[in-house]
């Protein structure tokens, strides 16, 4: 699978890099004044820093939940992603859907979480037991 490239916009790059190196464990790659790249689950994201606050995006309802429309994240094996959500429970984290079991029982069934960055940006981790459920419609 290619690795993708995402630029996304910050407020505080300090902030942001003891997120998402230090509570997420992404590598930091190159950096510059105004932007940080970081190692995201073996694809790279770009924060950049903008002067204007991030408008809040708006949400669709998705298994009786608020989804937040504009949002990233990664797809991790099964036990990684309970960690990370031990971690990130522990840690303190204000979920915007807390950890929890989506579409269960049927197809697609997925473990799901949303939080935000320090600047706002909504992200979702997600993990199938079924790998061959990512894409499943059936």
């Amino acid at each position: 699978m290619a690795p993708f490239h995402l630029a996304f916009p910050v407020k505080d790059l300090p902030a942001t890099r003891a997120f998402y190196e230090g509570l997420l464990g992404c590598q930091v790659g190159r950096t510059a004044e105004r932007w940080i790249d970081f190692n995201f689950w073996g694809s790279q994201i770009s924060a950049h820093l903008v002067d204007e606050d991030n408008a809040a995006a708006p949400s669709n309802p998705v298994d009786g939940k608020k989804v937040p429309v504009k949002h990233f994240g990664a797809i991790l094996k099964w036990d990684e992603w309970q960690a990370l959500a031990e971690k990130l429970t522990a840690h303190g984290t204000q979920f915007i859907i807390e950890p929890y079991i989506r579409f269960e029982g049927e197809v697609g069934e997925q473990a799901t979480m949303f939080f935000f960055d320090p600047s706002g940006n909504a992200l979702e981790f997600k993990s199938f037991k079924d790998f061959g459920q990512i894409f499943a419609t059936e």
